[in-house]
This record gives structure tokens, sequence and C-alpha cells, in this order.
């Protein structure tokens, strides 16, 4: 167990470090969620408002401030993947310091961009490596050449001090104790300042930490009695991608946590979209996964009515591209998106049928087919709908002997694989249109030709706009269908359908091959 005097330690470095901390930043908001319905209070400690959009300037920066004029005077020296990295260069910014920080080479731009703008001519980078383990391996050589200071992202009690005045905060600012605060956990320093804090203040309050399920390392640690390394580390949620928890850190996590969970990328995605949708916040990963955490507690009725619970936004530098990933496998509201591979008869309307069987309830965001066969096509469709509506569409489909596969984290879904066999086809036709993103709208253009054509192809997916786009294959019998057809889809442009183009002649050589 946790001796009291490891306690004190951590309590009085935390008061240190608000004489410090304070030079660089700012007190960050605490914010209430407009979250109707849900019978509880959630609030937000607003870190991604701090100077680096990130909670890591306060450990930085706390530990820098420590350090002797001599101590500093010998270089410093960090390894990160980003928010550490910015905390370390605007703290020696501040201090007039020089220091050198290591990064994956797989960075991104934006971030690498920040350390230089927080850190001006007193940072230089290193980019090294394909991973932070190997960043850091290299820091810690180069510091050792320099006989510098290495300045550890959460390993360490001047860092972990740093972190804890965000809990000194939040008791100030809260007003009266909340029932649960929900922490993400990377190496564990924010979590065991946290919970040291509170223990003290709060004692009745249930600090809960929140790892993701790819990389629960302080999950595991536990488990196994120590810091353990994991074998594999999923590094969606980035700025908590940590292999091994800290030796320093472990004991705190382990005697103050009340408990571990972990929960989901996809739950994660969830948990960004709840936060933009409430208060227009778009945090990193790592920043949603405490409040990802208190909606899946929620769902399990895990949190009793008129429980006042917070979430720590940690941080909001994230790759502007990862958006549309994140977009992708997010739900709306109740409702969460499935991937399904649902096997059809070839022929006329087949697809169509299907779809129109759909629950009331349940929207189309993504459609991925082509055809390969003569017999039994494999169609992939993306939904979002509750639990019991898919339930509904599994006895749908149950009752007319049709096995549906869930295929949402497989590799045709993430990267859009559509197969077809263009050799296949007597008279293709394939045609771009837009339609009203409304129920019902697009299928009712299906529905009108289906009597004539068979789909051969079609790729749709759902992008947030009032439009809905999509390349559309279609084969007929003979050119009489297919004429006809395209007559009809001329005829609905302003009704059903807003805009139809035919792709071009050199477009449709390539598609066929």
């Amino acid at each position: 167990m946790l001796c009291c005097m490891s306690k004190e330690a951590l309590f009085q470095e935390i008061l240190m470090a608000r004489q410090r901390v304070y030079e660089v930043g700012e007190v960050t908001p605490l914010e209430k969620l407009p979250l109707d319905g849900l019978g509880v209070e959630v609030w937000a400690k607003r870190e991604d408002l701090g100077p680096i959009k990130a909670y890591k300037w306060r450990g930085a920066f706390n530990a820098m401030a420590s350090l002797s004029d001599e101590e500093r005077e010998r270089g410093i020296v960090t390894a990160s993947a980003g928010n550490h990295a910015q905390g370390v260069a605007l703290a020696a910014s501040a201090l007039g310091c020089s220091a050198e920080i290591f990064m994956p080479l797989s960075t991104p731009e934006v971030k690498q961009n920040e350390v230089r703008r927080h850190g001006g001519d007193a940072v230089k980078i290193w980019l090294v490596g394909d991973s932070y383990d190997d960043a850091g391996v290299a820091a810690k050589k180069r510091c050792e050449e320099l006989g510098g200071v290495y300045i550890h992202p959460y390993n360490d009690l001047a860092t972990m001090g740093g972190q804890g005045t965000l809990a000194d905060e939040l008791v100030m600012a809260a007003g009266e104790p909340f029932d649960r605060v929900y922490i993400a956990i990377g190496g564990g320093g924010l979590a065991s300042s946290v919970a040291c804090w509170l223990e003290k203040f709060w004692p009745d309050c249930r600090v809960i930490g929140v790892e993701g399920e790819g990389q629960a390392s302080m999950k595991a640690a536990i488990e196994e009695g120590g810091p353990v390394e994991l074998e594999y580390l999923d590094v969606f949620c980035d700025g908590t991608a940590v292999r091994e928890v800290g030796d320093k850190t472990y004991p705190y996590c382990r005697d103050l946590l009340d408990e571990v969970v972990t929960v989901t990328n996809d739950e994660v995605c969830n948990g960004i979209r709840c936060l933009w949708e409430s208060i227009r916040a778009i945090p990193e990963p790592s920043g949603a996964m405490g409040l990802a955490a208190i909606m899946n507690e929620l769902a399990a009725g895990k949190i009793a009515e008129g429980e006042r619970v917070l979430t720590i936004i940690c941080g909001a530098n994230m790759d502007f591209a990862q958006l549309s990933n994140i977009s992708r496998r997010a739900g709306i509201g109740s409702k969460v998106r499935r991937y399904l591979r649902v096997p059809v008869p070839e022929g006329k309307g087949s697809l169509v049928n299907i779809l129109e069987q759909l629950p009331e309830g349940v929207s189309i965001v993504d459609l991925q087919y082509g055809k390969v066969g003569d017999e039994e096509q494999y169609p992939v469709m993306g939904l979002i709908g509750s639990e019991d509506e898919y339930r509904e569409f599994d006895e749908i489909l149950d009752d007319q002997g049709i096995q549906a596969s869930d295929v949402s984290n497989e590799e045709i879904v993430g990267y859009r694989i559509i197969n077809y066999d263009p050799g296949l086809l007597a008279y293709p036709l394939f045609i771009n249109i837009e339609f009203p993103e409304r129920a019902g709208a697009f299928l009712s253009f299906m529905m009108k030709v289906k009597a004539y054509s068979s789909l051969c192809y079609f790729n749709y997916s759902y992008s947030g706009e009032g439009v809905g786009r999509a390349l559309v294959g279609m084969d007929f019998d003979g050119l009489e269908d297919r004429e006809r057809s395209l007559a009809l889809i001329r005829g609905m442009v302003g009704d059903n359908i807003m805009a139809a183009e035919l792709v071009g002649e050199e477009t449709l050589s390539r598609l066929l091959g």
C-alpha cells in the first residue's frame, strides 16, 4: 500500500506548483454540458482552453521551473508525441533556457509547428523512430551525452505536482463535491495527482480512471501487481498511448483510484460527437475518453439519478485529417453505427426490397456494393439505429432465412473496398446523383427504377451535408430499358433527386476495365 509519506510528498508538490504554473497559464473553466434527459449533471473541466490546448503545460513547466539555473543551463531534453513537447517548449521560452525535443517521425506537422510556435529559438526538434518509445530511447541517450536534465511527461513527482493544479482549480470552482470524476490515463501522472488531491478534499468522491481497450497499460499493471509492457498498443487515442505506465505513477493509481474502466475507439468517437453537439468543442480522442466512460456507465445504470459527474477534456491537439475517420465511427445521439453484409439474390429490385424492410428509425449512412457473380450478392450497408431497432431488423431477416454478418470492424469497411466484375454487365449505366438527405428520398428513387434495372454498383457514404451523393451503376437487359430508365431519372431531377450526371465515356471505360 502507498504510505502516507508518499501521498504527502505529492500533495506538497501540488501546493508548491500552485506558486509556479500560473506564470505561463491561467485557470481553465469548469462548464456544465447541456445534455438533457440523462437524470444527472455532467460537467467538463476545459483543459482544451489552456495555453497549449491541453493540460500538459502544467507538469512540464513545474518540472522545469523547479530546477536550479545550473541544471537548466546543462540542457533540457524530453521525448513526446505532441502535448508534453508543447509544454516543454512553452516552459523553455518562458524560463530562458534551451530544450531538445525528440518526437516520432510520424508526428503530424501541426504538432511540430505548435512546438516551434511556443518555443521559438529555444527549442530544437529531433524526429526519430516510428513511436514514442523510439523517440524516448534517443532522447535519453542524448541527455546522457549532454549531461542534461530529462523532463519526463508523467513518471516524475514534479511533473505530477504540476498536473495536480488542475484538481486544485476544480475544488475551488465546483462549489460542492462531485460524486464521480473520470480521468483519462496514459502514463498515470494526471490520474495520480488528481486522485491524491481529491482524496483529501472530497473523500467521498469516486475517482475513476479511463483507458482505451487497446492501450490499457494501467489496468494491466494493477492486475499483474506492477508495470508491464503491452505487446500491442492501439494509438488511435494517441495522447494516452503508453505501452508501460510509470513505476512512480503506478502505486498512486493502484491505491487512490476507485476503479479503472476501458472504452472502445468507437465509443470515444461518439464522445467527441457529443462534445461537439453540446458545447461545440472538438477534443482529441484522448480528451473524450472520460465522457465516453460516463455514457457507458449511464447506459449500464451505474450512475445514480441526481449525481454530479465530471469529465476532463484533457486536450484538443488533433490532426485535422483524423476528423473524417472520427465522424464515420461516431453514432448519432443514442443510436450507434453498424455495418452489415447482407446476402441478397441477384435480380431486379432485390437490394431495394431489403432496404424497404428497414425499421422506421434506422437510417442508411453507407452503401457499398459491386456485382461479382450471377447468383447471390453481398452488399455492405452502413446503418444508424438503436439496439432495439437492430434487433427488430435481425428478426425480419431471420424470418426470411437471411443471415447477415456484422462487418463493422473489417478492412472492407474501413478502406471502402468495392469489388465488381465488369464482364458480367450487359447494358450498364453509371450515374452520379445528388439527392436530399432526408428519410426516404433515395429509397423512393430506387423503387422507381428497380422495375427496369438491377444494381451492379453502388458507392454512397453520408457526409453530414444536406445533400447526399452517390455513384450508382445499373445494368439492363436491353437498350430499350436502359433508355427508359435514363428518361425516368432525368424526369425526377428536382423531385426525389436534385441532380443526375451521366459518367463520361472515358471514366466509364476505366470503371469497366
